[in-house]
């Protein structure tokens, strides 16, 4: 007798892939002393909270990132 495939567990509220706001992550990922990401300047702690935050949160730490670029 074969098994079916196990049964996968529901996906949480908040997914780390968001149609509407893609992940800024440049695939470089370096901190610097303020525990910003070189690659795509999100502090450490926005860079922690992505996976659970909204689209609308998403989006704040995406704007936050773009001043610390421009900085």
């Amino acid at each position: 007798m074969t098994q079916s495939a196990p049964v996968r567990p529901p996906k949480p509220l908040y997914s780390n892939v968001s149609p509407a706001v893609p992940s800024p992550c440049s695939g470089v990922c370096r901190l610097d002393a303020q525990k910003v990401c070189l690659g795509c300047f999100r502090h450490v702690e926005d860079i922690r909270e992505w996976r659970s935050a909204d689209d609308e949160r998403r989006r704040v730490i995406c704007e936050q990132a773009l001043q610390r670029r421009s900085l």
